[in-house]
């Protein structure tokens, strides 16, 4: 049987970090929360069953959230490509999608969103 790729989600990690390019947001650290899909080849992992042949999404979450808390960001875009850039990087990813959304960045609205993808081909 020939497998698609799986998808690995990692659903509403909420973190903390500066951005923006007004005063208030210069000086104190926001809410962010982070939605990353992967697609990858897993026909290793499901034939071995071992951790080496998948792809460790703990290990990349860990990279997320240093990235995110130990950088400043004025803008959104930035922020998402640089994660999106950590969601695509192992070999077998084939499409990497990111959804950053910045809680109370509008008055009237829940949150603003930003969402970037790529595909290797």
């Amino acid at each position: 049987m020939k497998l698609n790729p799986a998808t690995i989600r990692i659903k509403n990690l909420r973190l903390r970090t500066y951005i923006g390019i007004n005063d208030d947001e210069i000086v104190n650290m926001q809410d962010v929360v982070i939605n990353v899909k992967i697609h990858y080849h897993a026909d290793q992992a499901t034939d071995s069953d071992e951790m080496d042949d998948a792809l460790n999404y703990k290990t990349i979450t860990k990279r997320i959230i240093k990235l995110v808390e130990n950088n400043r960001f004025f803008l959104l875009e930035k922020l998402t490509a640089d994660v999106l850039a950590i969601a695509a990087e192992h070999p077998r990813v084939n499409y990497a999608e990111v959804e950053v959304d910045k809680p109370h960045a509008l008055r009237f609205a829940d949150s603003v969103s930003l969402c970037l993808s790529c595909s290797k081909t």
